[in-house]
């Protein structure tokens, strides 16, 4: 009778989940299908074309071992139709990425060239509407080629191999610093190099002092409105100093780059240290914004939140917020191992009544050992997309609530396919993914989980946390009318139309769906 009971209570909370996500105000459209005779491809980039268009660039590969042999350049327009596709047939080049600006597409690349022994930076640019690409080589470091010399990885870093280096684009992709840091011998050189996204560099500052002291690693950065002052947020991993076998080995730091000259802050104080802080101007003031950990290791205990004044650097005010008891219950329920990590920030919003949103990502990587078909053993690498968090501060730090959506993804190939896509509209926030499940789980009365699934059609589901934190779902795309997956975490999002465009792609076959978030 028990049992009756509470399974009739859980369908009450799943019926009324549907009802409330039937009022979620979304509606889609798909374009025509098409076509397309590269099989094996990965989308890079999608952006607007500045009239009402968009341009797709994707790496492709062919062979019967596949290698990557170019770059394949689409352009729809408004009505999500296909106008032209160019294939742009460049072989070796180590793509980083592109942007469209006054009607040309610019793809930038870093490469080794083996004649001068250096590192080149590249720019190929063309007129979308009639391809014809150039070529121009806007920065060169000597040094000997390395192993992943543009280094990607979200939690390590090796700076003990002579050289790497990061490339950061802004929100809205006017600008792009490159990172660049050179070890060889008693030569110890780090610098940043600043452009506009004409290629015009407009900073170029010699970082090699701080780096006697510290390797950095920057994840994050902000540029002022006038394309003067960079603030570059990352990691500071100390050269001389001994640490215990779990300890982490950097802390975050906040360095401010202008013609001028530098300035960096330090973060973290003692029994509270940062992670994955995420900066953002706003009227006049730089807040930073991410997770804070008790102890020096990986595991999250709560929100860090500093409001900085970007001329002095100075912290003007600080607060750490510790994750509630309905996020850690919407997280792991009743369990009693209850430890937060790998948490990876997506997005952040500023709101127009003060209020700040952001959202991450439990994301991390796993190996293993598996027998292939000739009977030996390979190493297989998996891509893990889970946890969706999501959080809503004032503007003087106080959290107002933190919400977890359970989700479990895990990949091997594509991962446009997986993970999310958020946006902000006023107050609300909507989550979309992908998953071959009809319906989420019911853990409980109170949460929900998205799980994968194993068909190969995708559902598109929208999730919607309102202003109060109040979480509600809808199935906005069945996999029936959907028969191509979406890249769901690749979208270009138009904040001007509250519109999203998402490519999708199987095989052979490809077609646009735009969806429209409606302001009520």
């Amino acid at each position: 009778m028990k049992y009756l009971k509470n399974t009739i209570l859980l369908l009450f909370f799943a019926l009324s989940f549907v009802v409330k996500g039937q009022e979620i105000p979304i509606e889609y459209s798909f374009g025509e299908k098409y076509n397309d005779k590269y099989k094996y491809s990965n989308l890079l980039s999608i952006t607007q074309d500045g009239k009402g268009g968009s341009i797709l660039v994707r790496a492709y590969y062919t062979g019967i071992i596949l290698h990557p042999r170019g770059y394949f350049i689409e352009h729809y327009n408004e009505n999500l139709e296909l106008i032209s596709e160019y294939n742009y047939k460049l072989k070796n080049s180590n793509f980083v990425e592109s942007y469209t600006q006054n009607g040309q597409v610019y793809l930038l690349f870093m490469d080794y060239d083996y004649d001068r022994g250096s590192y080149k930076y590249s720019v190929h640019r063309s007129p979308i509407d009639d391809y014809n690409f150039t070529k121009e080589t806007i920065l060169n470091i000597s040094s000997k080629q390395v192993n992943n010399p543009f280094d990607r990885n979200r939690y390590t870093r090796n700076f003990n191999k002579g050289f790497t280096s990061s490339i950061l684009f802004n929100t809205e992709k006017t600008a792009f610093v490159i990172s660049t840091h050179f070890k060889k011998g008693k030569t110890n050189q780090h610098r940043i190099h600043l452009f506009s996204a004409s290629l015009n560099k407009l900073i170029e500052y010699d970082f090699s002092e701080a780096a006697e002291e510290k390797n950095y690693a920057f994840e994050n950065m902000a540029i002022s409105k006038d394309l003067k002052e960079v603030f570059l947020v990352g990691k500071a991993y100390y050269k001389k100093r001994r640490f215990g076998a779990k300890e982490r080995k950097f802390r975050y730091e906040l360095v401010k780059i202008s013609q001028s000259g530098a300035r960096t802050l330090e973060f973290d104080s003692e029994g509270k240290y940062s992670e994955s802080l995420k900066p953002i101007l706003y009227n006049g003031d730089l807040f930073c914004l991410g997770f804070y950990s008790n102890r020096k290791d990986n595991r999250y205990n709560g929100i860090g939140y500093f409001k900085v004044d970007p001329s002095s650097l100075t912290i003007k005010e600080k607060k750490y917020n510790k994750f509630s008891e309905q996020f850690m219950h919407d997280k792991f329920g009743r369990e009693d191992d209850k430890e937060i990590k790998n948490l990876v920030f997506k997005s952040m919003n500023i709101t127009d009544s003060g209020s700040i949103l952001f959202n991450a990502e439990e994301y991390f990587k796993s190996t293993s050992v598996q027998a292939n078909s000739s009977g030996g053993r390979v190493r297989v690498e998996r891509f893990h997309h889970n946890d969706i968090v999501s959080v809503k501060l004032n503007l003087n730090g106080d959290m107002v609530w933190a919400r977890n959506i359970n989700k479990t993804e895990v990949t091997q190939g594509d991962g446009a396919y997986a993970s999310y896509t958020s946006y902000t509209l006023g107050e609300t926030t909507y989550f979309f993914i992908s998953t071959a499940s009809e319906n989420p789980q019911q853990l409980s009365s109170e949460r929900i989980q998205f799980k994968q699934g194993l068909s190969r059609n995708r559902n598109v589901f929208v999730i919607r946390l309102n202003e109060a934190g109040k979480m509600d779902f809808k199935k906005i795309i069945d996999s029936k009318d959907a028969r191509l997956p979406l890249m769901v975490s690749k979208p270009l999002i138009d904040t001007k139309n509250n519109d999203i465009l998402f490519y999708a792609k199987r095989g052979n076959k490809k077609q646009l769906v735009k969806v429209d978030v409606k302001n009520k």
